[in-house]
């Protein structure tokens, strides 16, 4: 945790699965303070929350309880079986007005009742569609708001990999759809609970072997993604069978790379279908994992941009609080 020289104007944090990180921010959004925990949403009961955040951000509170510090919370904590239930904004189907909704973000805020009259929480809804497809989003709403905030008018395919990679279609700086995949998942399951965990390690990319082993996992899952589970199994009998790969260590990294390629590939195959070669596809998210994506995209012969993550969650809270203020004032 960093210390405070003065009040912030106010808070932003984003509470994820597994932790949250908080910013103390002026009035002209400049960051003054910053802090992080391991306590995510996975492990904590609804009347827990207010005590983990007020150990995250206790210094930055005024001391008058008269006077209320406004706390603006994205991500997990609104989840059924977080705080408190932040409910979905719909994106509109394809015969429903075609509204902003990014910024109805800041509309449907569900504001927390709290103990603590320092505070005053307010969580951002998610996002939710039923056509063409059921879906839900909930905290990369935030970074898209984010990328709007940088980029207004922005048109385009956004990518937000993570361990469940959700792929949105922008227009003029709208959301017009979104599709989830659930491939960080699958590669964990794979990696670590099936058959291959005997066969398969993590390994760097920066390895020229392993990267010609991972985008030829791509291309294979791109030129034939129904015989996916086939080629999934074609990595044991390899590592069983295939005496070029000797050497215990290089040979469970390139089949380790084999098998990200081939997940990411599957995922590729469905998420790049309605985009043209050479468009640009933006990418945001963790550095890791985004440059991941980006050599496939780039070995597909897409453009791809990179947004820092922790950016874009502050730039798209800043959107929204700052509404939600110019739409307090007029009230």
């Amino acid at each position: 945790m960093s210390a405070v020289h003065a009040l912030p104007a106010w808070i932003a944090v984003d509470w994820g699965s597994s932790n949250l990180r908080a910013w103390a921010l002026d009035d002209q959004d400049r960051i003054i303070a910053q802090a992080s925990s391991a306590r995510g949403m996975l492990g904590l009961a609804s009347d827990e929350f207010e005590d983990v955040l007020r150990v995250v951000i206790n210094d930055w509170l005024p001391e008058d309880s008269n006077s209320s510090m406004p706390v603006l919370i994205c991500g997990m904590a609104g989840a059924r079986q977080g705080w408190v239930e932040a409910a979905y904004l719909p994106v509109p189907g394809e015969q429903a007005p075609a509204i902003d909704v990014l910024s109805g973000l800041a509309e449907q805020l569900t504001h927390v009742a709290t103990r603590d009259r320092r505070i005053a929480v307010t969580i951002v809804p998610g996002l939710c569609q039923h056509q063409p497809a059921f879906d839900v989003m909930r905290g990369e709403e935030t970074q898209l708001a984010g990328l709007v905030a940088a980029q207004p008018g922005y048109s385009g395919a956004v990518c937000l990999p993570g361990t469940h990679a959700k792929w949105a279609q922008l227009e003029n700086g709208s959301i017009t759809g979104f599709t989830t995949f659930m491939s960080g998942e699958l590669y964990k399951l794979l990696s670590q609970d099936s058959v291959l965990k005997h066969s398969v390690a993590g390994g760097d990319l920066a390895d020229e072997p392993q990267r010609q082993a991972f985008l030829a996992g791509i291309d294979a899952a791109m030129a034939e993604p129904a015989r996916m589970t086939a080629a999934l199994f074609g990595i044991r009998a390899r590592d069983l069978l295939d005496e070029r790969l000797d050497d215990e260590a290089s040979r469970a990294a390139l089949l380790g790379a084999r098998l990200s390629g081939l997940v990411l590939g599957l995922e590729l195959a469905g998420a790049t279908c309605l985009q043209p070669q050479g468009s640009l596809i933006t990418l945001i998210g963790d550095d890791t994992l985004c440059q991941r994506y980006r050599i496939a995209l780039e070995h597909l012969g897409y453009r791809v941009s990179l947004a820092a993550n922790a950016d874009m969650i502050l730039a798209g809270l800043g959107r929204i609080h700052h509404a939600c203020q110019a739409r307090l004032a007029t009230d």
